[in-house]
C-alpha cells in the first residue's frame, strides 16, 4: 500500500501537472539581498525540489520600488534582473520540479518612507506612515504586476503568485479597515476588490492561459474591520471568474494579535475555512499554517478540506520531507518545531533565515557534512541538543562518535522545554536525534558519566564537552528555604507548588515556568479550546472571523518578576514573544520589574521596587534567574592532553538557545 496516496497524488492543472500535493510555501531567506545569493537560493531550493517538492513559491519579490518591504529589498521590474532568477529556475526544473515567483507589494508594511497604501493609515508594526496613492498610481501598479508577472515568465518560473493577503497592499485594498478612499478603488466591495481582479486579468493578459496564477487570498483577516465571509466567498469567485489557476490559503494580518503560526498554535488550525470555501468554487484550493507532518497534510487531503498543503518552514527544516514520506520513513523526518526562532525572527531582523533544527537551511552552500579524509574516534559527554547534533553530524563524516549520557534518556533542556504547554513538539526534535542516531550508529552510552577511568578504557582522538547548563542559584537570606526552588525541580515534578507563587527571573524561563504553572493542559492539544481562549469565530459569523476571547484563570497568584527596568520580555523572540506575554495576560499573571530581592522568610518574599519595601505573601518562590555552564568536567578533561571542545550551555550559559547550540556541533562536525 503507498504512503499518504493523498499527499503523493498528482494535480491536473490543464495545461501541466504537478507531481505531487505539495506546495513550499514563500519563505523570504535574505539570501534575495546577498551578494552572490541566488547562486546560494538556486542551491536551496535545488534541495527542496530534489526533496520531492511538487512546486515551489519564492519569498516576495516587489513589483516596483515603493512595493518593496525594505529600501533594498529585491524587485522584478527590468529586463536585466531575469538574468539571476534565471539561476533559480534552472535549479529547480533540473531537479524535475516547478516553481512559482510571488509577487509581493508591502504597502503601508513596507519598512521605508516611500511607502504607500490605499489610505494615509500608518501600520500598528511599523514607524512610517504611507503615501495615499492616486487613482493614476493604482493603475499603474496593476501595469507593474503585469509586468513583473512577464519577467517571471521570462526568466524560466513556471508561474506566480499574487499575494492578497496577511496584511498587503492588495489585502489593505480589499478591507474598510484600511480602505477610505471614494473613488474607483473604494467604498463598495467591487470598488475595493477591483485591484486584486485587475491584477489578475492584466497578468492573465500578459502571460497567456499556459502559466500558473496562484492568488493567496486571506480567507480569514483576523483584524477588527476585516473581510465577512461572504465578501471572501464573492472575492473568490470572482478571482475564478479573472483566471486564477489556484487560491492559496491566508490567514491573519501581521498586525492581528491572534497567533497564527507559532508552535502554540494548534496542528493544522486553520483548514477548516479552506474547506468552508470549496464548495463555492472549483479552483484547487491550498491549505495552511502549522502542517508540519505528512500525517496532518494526509488527513487534510484525505478529508476533503483541500486540494493541495503548504508547508514552509517544514521544508526548512527538512528538505527531504516529501521523500522520506513517500519511502515510509516518516520517522526520519526533521520535523519544523514552530518556534521561529532562526526563520522569521532573522527574516524580521534583516538578518539571513535558517533553521533551529537544520543549522544547513539557506547555508547549503556553505554547512556541509562531507567524509573526513581522517575518520577520528571522539567522545562527546552530554546528549542534549548540542551533543546529539555533533553525534550525528560527525558520524555523518564518518568518525566514530561515543555519546556518554549521565541521565537515562537523551534530550537535554529539550526534556523541559516540550512540558511548557504549546511546546510539545520538542518531542519531535528529540525523536528526530534518537533515530539519526541510530542510523548513523552513534555508540550512546545512557546512565553513564564521562571520567578519565572511562577514557583510558579505550582510545579516543577528542573529547567534545556539552555537559549543558544548570540553574543559577541565588545566596539570599532564607533561600536555602525547601520553599525556594529551581525551574527544573518545578518541572522535573521533584517539588509541589503552592496557590501563590513568585517567579524570580522573567526571561524565557521565566515566561515558560509562569504559562506552565497557569495551564496544565495545554489547548494546543485542544482546537476547541484554543479558539475560544483567542477569540476565534469558526462559525464566521462576525467580519474578520473574530469573537469575544473566553479568558481562562488558574486559580493561581503568579507573580513574575525581574530586576531590570526594561520591558517584561524584551529579549523573547520577535514574532514570538507577544503571544507569551498575551498569554500570561490572559492568566492574570502580575508583572513587576526593577525589583531587588531581599529575603525570603515564613511571612513571603521580601522585595523592594523603586525603594519601597513589601512582602509577597508566596508558598513558593521559582528560580528563573538564568543559569551557569555546568564545567565540572572539563578540567579533568583538560588533564588528559586531549583536545577538548566545549560546545553548547557548557561553553556560554546564557539564555538557553537551542538554536546555537545545534548550530555549534554541526560547525564542529565539519571542523574537527
Amino acid at each position: 500500500m503507498a504512503h499518504y496516496p493523498h499527499l503523493l497524488a498528482p494535480l491536473d492543472l490543464g495545461f501541466t501537472q504537478l507531481k505531487n500535493r505539495v506546495l513550499m510555501g514563500s519563505m523570504h531567506t535574505g539570501l534575495e539581498e546577498e551578494k552572490g545569493g541566488f547562486e546560494k537560493l538556486a542551491a536551496f531550493y535545488r534541495e527542496r525540489a530534489e526533496g520531492g517538492v511538487g512546486l515551489i513559491v519564492t519569498g516576495g519579490i516587489a513589483p516596483n520600488f515603493r512595493g518593496r518591504l525594505a529600501p533594498h529589498a529585491s524587485q522584478l521590474s527590468f529586463g536585466w534582473q531575469v538574468k539571476k532568477h534565471r539561476i533559480v529556475t534552472d535549479a529547480v526544473h533540473e531537479a524535475d520540479s516547478k516553481i512559482c515567483m510571488q509577487i509581493l507589494h508591502a504597502g503601508r508594511y513596507a519598512y521605508h518612507p516611500f511607502s504607500q497604501a490605499p489610505s494615509r493609515i500608518q501600520a500598528p508594526i511599523n514607524p512610517f506612515k504611507p503615501w495615499e496613492m492616486s487613482s493614476r498610481q493604482v493603475s499603474s501598479t496593476v501595469k507593474d504586476y503585469a509586468n513583473s508577472a512577464e519577467l517571471a515568465r521570462e526568466a524560466g518560473y513556471d508561474g506566480v503568485e499574487v499575494m492578497g493577503s496577511e496584511g498587503y497592499l492588495i489585502n489593505q485594498f480589499i478591507c474598510k479597515r484600511t480602505n477610505k478612499r471614494t473613488d474607483e478603488w473604494g467604498g463598495s466591495l467591487e470598488n475595493r476588490c477591483r485591484l486584486a481582479i485587475n491584477i489578475v486579468e492584466a497578468i492573465r493578459a500578459k502571460v497567456g492561459h499556459d502559466f500558473i496564477i496562484i492568488f493567496r487570498l486571506s480567507m480569514l483577516d483576523l483584524v477588527d474591520k476585516g473581510s465577512s465571509w461572504d465578501e471572501v466567498v464573492q472575492l473568490a469567485q470572482w478571482l475564478e471568474q479573472a483566471g486564477v489557476t489556484i487560491i492559496n490559503t491566508g490567514i491573519g494580518w501581521h498586525e492581528a494579535r491572534i497567533p497564527t503560526i507559532v508552535t502554540s498554535v494548534p496542528r493544522g488550525a486553520f483548514a477548516w475555512v479552506t474547506e468552508r470555501l470549496k464548495q463555492h468554487v472549483s479552483l484547487p484550493l491550498i491549505a495552511t499554517n502549522r502542517i508540519n507532518t505528512p500525517e496532518i497534510a494526509e488527513h487534510i487531503l484525505a478529508s476533503g478540506q483541500a486540494d493541495m498543503v503548504s508547508m514552509a518552514r517544514p521544508m526548512l527544516a527538512d528538505p527531504d520531507f516529501v521523500n522520506k514520506a513517500a519511502a515510509g520513513e516518516a520517522d526520519l523526518i526533521n520535523t519544523c518545531i514552530g518556534c521561529n526562532q532562526a526563520c522569521l525572527d532573522h527574516t524580521f531582523s534583516m538578518k539571513r533565515a535558517t533553521c533551529l533544527v537544520n543549522p544547513r537551511a539557506c547555508y547549503e552552500t556553505e554547512l556541509n557534512f562531507h567524509r573526513s579524509n581522517q575518520p577520528k574516534k571522539i567522545a562527546v559527554m552530554g546528549a542534549g541538543p548540542a551533543g546529539m547534533a555533533f553525534a550525528v553530524y560527525a558520524s555523518m563524516r564518518g568518525h566514530q562518535v561515543v555519546l556518554f549520557e549521565a541521565k537515562d534518556h537523551v534530550g537535554g533542556q529539550f526534556n523541559l522545554a516540550r512540558k511548557i504547554p504549546g511546546k510539545e513538539e520538542f518531542d519531535e526534535t528529540i525523536r528526530y536525534f534518537i533515530n539519526q542516531m541510530e542510523k548513523w550508529r552513534v555508540d550512546l552510552r545512557l546512565n553513564c558519566k564521562l571520567t578519565a577511568q572511562e577514557l583510558a578504557k579505550e582510545s579516543f582522538d577528542d573529547i567534545v564537552i556539552a555537559s549543558g547548563v544548570r540553574p543559577r542559584p541565588l545566596s539570599l537570606p532564607g533561600f536555602d528555604s525547601p520553599q525556594v526552588v529551581s525551574y527544573q525541580q518545578v518541572l522535573n515534578g521533584e517539588v509541589t507548588i503552592g496557590e501563590r507563587v513568585a517567579l524570580i527571573g522573567a526571561g524565557g524561563i521565566g515566561f515558560d515556568i509562569a504559562h506552565y504553572l497557569c495551564e496544565q493542559e495545554s489547548s494546543t492539544l485542544a482546537p476547541a479550546r484554543w479558539y475560544q481562549e483567542w477569540g476565534i469565530d469558526t462559525q464566521y459569523q462576525d467580519a474578520g472571523g473574530l469573537t469575544t476571547p473566553v479568558k481562562g484563570h488558574s486559580g493561581r497568584e503568579i507573580t513574575l518578576m525581574q530586576r531590570k527596568t526594561t520591558k517584561m520580555g524584551a529579549g523573547l523572540g520577535k514574532t514570538s514573544g507577544w503571544v507569551h506575554r498575551a498569554v500570561l495576560k490572559q492568566h492574570g499573571v502580575k508583572m513587576l520589574t526593577g525589583v531587588n530581592y531581599i529575603k525570603f522568610d515564613d511571612q513571603g518574599l521580601h522585595i523592594e521596587v523603586d525603594g519601597v519595601a513589601q512582602v509577597l505573601a508566596v508558598d513558593n518562590v521559582v528560580l528563573c534567574a538564568g543559569q551557569e555552564s555546568n564545567r565540572d568536567l572539563v578540567s579533568e578533561m583538560e588533564q588528559t592532553g586531549l583536545p577538548v571542545h566545549l560546545i553548547g550551555g557548557v561553553e556560554l550559559a546564557a539564555e538557553l538557545d537551542a538554536k546555537r547550540a545545534i548550530r555549534q556541533g554541526a560547525e564542529l562536525a565539519i571542523a574537527i
